[in-house]
């Protein structure tokens, strides 16, 4: 296309066939970006399925609908990632009877000889594989504070009688898909306690006590598209595929007839919801969270074509919502 400017930018786009005129939609173009806003929105999850735009009206009721689900979604994840740690950290602690990250690795990771007899080869093998990809990410993540200069880091390195980083500090630090691979990496009697301790009442259908880092993964990829601004209202974002398990586990819990596939946004609420009352979040607080995601999808749907919002929002969202809204 080459270098055009933003009046250039709009007549490209009334060329393509998109409405565009006058000087509010100009400084919406200006705040949005050529690249972010409409190359960014104008497909639904993938390059052939595009959404019919014909006014910069629309374009920017979805930029704006986008940006409303990340503020809604962004508080609730941060509560959610610290609280989880929280009670895992807790439940190691107790476990490895030490705050040792070596004692951690020792007593509550599962390694080559943390199986009972008759265990297969490849099994252990690769519990101890993993056991050594997590001491290196955690190296790593502790080399990365240090560099960064991150006091919670610094301070026990920098200190006389330094005694080395507590598991309490490391959990400061890890990312949220580094704390999955954690947890995935624990005994299976730790991560069973840890399922007790966050009311997962799920041992019939998650035998190998997965789901406690499962959800998180998905958890990391809505919250890393929020953190660095990316489009989530089609979840291209999701890279990490939820087991039967994962989505049989949210059916059951709200009594939802239909399918938790996290295909669409909702699921994501869903799966909010989940977490908010494994941790006790009170009703009123989930009911208004539930609402909120309804007021702004409701908005969205009256302000844009039906054409736009029959493939942005899920057809079947009013059921499920329904559904879940009951058994709240």
């Amino acid at each position: 296309m080459g270098y055009k400017t933003v009046d250039g930018l709009m007549k490209h786009l009334r060329n393509n066939g998109i409405d565009i005129a006058g000087s509010t939609q100009k400084q919406q173009l200006i705040n949005t970006g050529y690249f972010h806003g409409y190359k960014g929105y104008r497909f639904f999850k993938k390059s052939n399925n595009p959404i019919p735009f014909f006014t910069y009206g629309d374009i920017y009721a979805t930029i704006k609908y986008d940006s409303e689900l990340k503020a809604l979604f962004y508080g609730k994840i941060m509560f959610i990632e610290t609280a989880v740690k929280n009670i895992a950290l807790n439940r190691i602690l107790l476990d490895a009877n030490s705050e040792s990250i070596q004692e951690m690795l020792k007593k509550v990771v599962a390694g080559y000889n943390s199986f009972p007899n008759g265990t297969d080869e490849n099994t252990r093998k690769k519990a101890q594989k993993s056991k050594l990809n997590l001491e290196t990410r955690i190296q790593g993540s502790i080399l990365k504070a240090y560099n960064n200069e991150n006091p919670q880091i610094t301070h026990f390195y920098n200190s006389p009688g330094n005694s080395g980083v507590p598991l309490w500090a490391l959990f400061e630090i890890l990312t949220l898909g580094d704390f999955a691979n954690l947890l995935s990496c624990l005994t299976f009697n730790t991560r069973d306690r840890i399922t007790t301790d966050l009311g997962m009442h799920v041992s019939s259908i998650d035998s190998n006590r997965e789901l406690i880092y499962r959800y998180l993964y998905l958890l990391k990829d809505l919250r890393n598209a929020v953190s660095h601004n990316a489009v989530v209202f089609d979840t291209k974002f999701k890279k990490f595929d939820p087991s039967k398990a994962m989505k049989k586990c949210l059916q059951q819990e709200f009594n939802l007839s239909q399918q938790v596939d996290f295909q669409t946004i909702d699921d994501y609420v869903i799966m909010v919801c989940y977490y908010l009352n494994l941790l006790k979040v009170s009703k009123t607080e989930i009911r208004a969270f539930v609402r909120e995601f309804e007021r702004i999808t409701d908005g969205y749907i009256r302000t844009v074509d039906a054409t736009v919002s029959k493939i942005v929002v899920n057809a079947n969202l009013s059921r499920k919502i329904s559904a879940l809204k009951i058994s709240i």
